[in-house]
């Protein structure tokens, strides 16, 4: 595996916002399966749920149910294909790294519970980029020695 992705990622894949473009670009470039762990999978089909309620609440935010269904089908759809590989890992050794990272970095940078997760997740797979939209996660990827290609 050479690059791991967040769900700012596949967000801005599999729904048109303002990184889209440079996601898709890169994603096309890639000659193996985009690889994800199920936390990942988890996260980002949370987040499409998410939307639908925020939706619901206030059309100005959030996308339709009809828009998630898309997503969701073409995100099933690569997954069946190949495109997509849910990999697997070793959860306590990732929780117990994002531990480390968060002792180390979050008081002074911030970060999510989840991204810590995301983060620890691709050391842990041995991914050499991590592929993200998010500033804080950059600088932190950066810090582990990834490569963080998209920005």
């Amino acid at each position: 595996m050479i690059a791991y992705p967040d769900t700012s990622f596949l967000c801005s894949v599999y729904r048109e916002q303002e990184h889209s473009a440079k996601a898709s670009d890169y994603r096309r470039a890639m000659t193996e399966p985009l690889c994800c762990s199920q936390l990942l999978e988890f996260e980002f089909l949370q987040a499409i749920e998410l939307q639908v309620f925020l939706f619901a609440q206030d059309r100005k935010r959030g996308y339709s149910r009809r828009e998630a269904e898309l997503m969701l089908v073409d995100w099933e759809q690569d997954v069946a294909a190949g495109h997509v590989s849910l990999v697997p890992c070793d959860t306590d050794e990732v929780i117990r790294y994002a531990l480390k990272l968060s002792r180390a970095h979050t008081a002074g940078g911030g970060h999510r519970s989840l991204d810590l997760l995301h983060l620890a997740t691709a050391v842990h797979l041995g991914a050499k980029e991590f592929l993200s939209f998010d500033d804080r996660q950059v600088k932190l990827a950066r810090k582990l020695g990834l490569a963080t290609p998209l920005v």
